[in-house]
């Protein structure tokens, strides 16, 4: 329901795994098998006699300092801004406004709502039910309109449509309570959570 670049994250993190796993194994290479420890020295050496040579012939006329290190630091600073965008996306989309309406009485205004009011009355609503290991009620902002996402985390044996019915009865009561139509998606999931815990029979 919100923009996270759901993803671009996946692709990211299978990218820096990859790095991370290539990097670890070249580490137990070069620590146990010999003939990989000599290819390394001859091909870094190599590489660094190449790097050296490509900022020698860089340098500004006069001085030792060679012009690459200027793109580098440019490269650096672009990478930081696209970090800073990337973090910016995360959780983008969460709205703490359920609803507004204006009021033409005596004393004309706009009413609003906020979300915590439905996701504390949702969630005080959900505790302690012998059926669920976990509830989470989250308000979001989807094109304009306030929208809520109601995750559970039902345990071993209790019926997901069963589960599903009574918490709709309770977002209709909401509804009632609120005066208007809310937009709500009901996300039965499973995790550790519902299979380590103890499984409880639901009457």
């Amino acid at each position: 329901m919100n923009s996270t670049p759901a993803l671009l994250n996946r692709i990211l993190l299978t990218v820096l795994g990859l790095i991370l796993l290539g990097t670890g194994l070249i580490l137990v290479l070069l620590a146990t098998v010999p003939p990989v420890g000599s290819w390394w020295h001859s091909w870094s050496g190599g590489a660094w006699e190449s790097v050296s040579r490509l900022f020698d012939s860089t340098r500004f006329p006069g001085r030792p300092e060679s012009w690459l290190w200027i793109v580098v630091a440019l490269a650096l600073l672009a990478l930081m801004g696209l970090m800073v965008a990337w973090i910016a996306q995360q959780g983008k989309g969460r709205s703490n406004l359920l609803a507004a309406e204006y009021d033409p009485g005596e004393i004309p205004g706009d009413v609003r709502i906020g979300g915590g009011v439905a996701e504390q009355a949702l969630r005080q609503a959900l505790e302690g039910r012998p059926d669920l290991a976990g509830a989470t009620v989250t308000t979001y902002d989807v094109k304009g309109s306030p929208a809520l996402k109601v995750r559970l985390l039902p345990r071993q044996g209790v019926a997901p449509h069963l589960l599903a019915a009574e918490v709709s009865g309770l977002l209709d009561a909401l509804e009632s309570v609120v005066g208007k139509e809310i937009p709500v998606l009901i996300h039965i999931g499973a995790g550790a959570r519902t299979r380590f815990s103890r499984a409880e029979r639901v009457r």
